[in-house]
């Protein structure tokens, strides 16, 4: 049975989020950023899938190889779309059986070209519910959600997004993993206000080094994670981006020691499937770890 509590005693918790690639071009750099990574230590890996569930043989195709291969921890993300219990439960079974340690239970995003979400014919509404299907029928399983420091986009309060959090931890999930945010004063008021309400299990912040100004303004646009206007003009400086690259990375060093010296129990990067500037943030902070 896996360490529940994902992370080990003894050092900073370390995790990298993953995405099945489309081709086979991509499938190779996939895993040859992930032996990359390994050089890091994680104490896990995760992988996502596409909308609509449209990757998750994929999804646990590529957490199997890198469990076999590195011998590492891992998660699968499992959302509500599209999906009765049963099918829920026969991705479950099958991840079990594969041998995944965790996952990470999501509502998940409505799917393309709807602005709602719509709970499938036998399927379930809310994250919550997930988390108490996998603790049910599946206790193996470690389970992370998600948690928003500036609210979930769909969320009328943050308050009442708290609200929805703190069920999704008595429903039973293990930690936190937070979406994205770039400015960690959302990310401090964020934990004191779920330990406020009695949540115990551990926040660890997620983070993206931006590498690109118009890739990460088209991210920022979809999870509504909001952009320092001084970080937009430095990283507006220049069209060019290794300098874009430099300030995107001296940027997530920043706010990394920042996140350390506040005493986070651990960091999970959202890393796109590369590892350059993620290996550049951990060769910049390594003596702080």
């Amino acid at each position: 049975m896996p360490p529940k509590s994902f992370y080990g005693m003894d050092r900073l918790g370390l995790s990298f989020e993953l995405f099945p690639p489309k081709t086979p071009e991509g499938e190779r750099s996939l895993f040859r950023t992930v032996g990359q990574l390994m050089e890091l230590r994680p104490s896990f890996l995760t992988c996502t899938y596409g909308a609509g569930g449209t990757t998750r043989g994929k999804t646990l195709e590529v957490v199997d190889r890198v469990r076999q291969k590195h011998h590492v921890p891992v998660a699968s993300h499992l959302t509500c779309v599209g999906s009765t219990v049963d099918q829920l439960r026969r991705y479950l079974e099958e991840a079990r059986l594969r041998g995944i340690d965790y996952i990470v239970a999501l509502r998940g995003d409505p799917p393309q070209g709807s602005e709602e979400f719509q709970t499938a014919d036998g399927g379930l509404s809310h994250a919550k519910d997930l988390v108490e299907l996998i603790q049910r029928e599946f206790p193996s399983f470690g389970i992370a959600v998600a948690g928003y420091p500036e609210k979930h986009r769909e969320a009328p309060s943050l308050e009442e997004d708290l609200r929805h959090l703190k069920q999704k931890i008595q429903a039973g999930a293990d930690v936190v993993l937070t979406q994205l945010f770039y400015n960690n004063e959302d990310f401090f008021r964020f934990r004191d206000r779920c330990f406020e309400m009695g949540i115990r299990v551990p926040i660890v912040p997620g983070l993206l080094p931006v590498t690109n100004l118009a890739q990460i303004r088209r991210i920022t646009s979809l999870c509504g994670a909001r952009l320092p206007q001084s970080f937009l003009d430095e990283l507006g400086r220049r069209d060019d981006e290794s300098w874009q690259f430099q300030v995107g990375v001296e940027f997530a060093i920043r706010q990394v020691r920042e996140l350390l010296a506040a005493g986070v129990p651990g960091l999970h990067f959202y890393v796109l499937n590369k590892s350059q500037a993620t290996k550049a943030v951990f060769e910049a902070i390594a003596g702080g770890i």
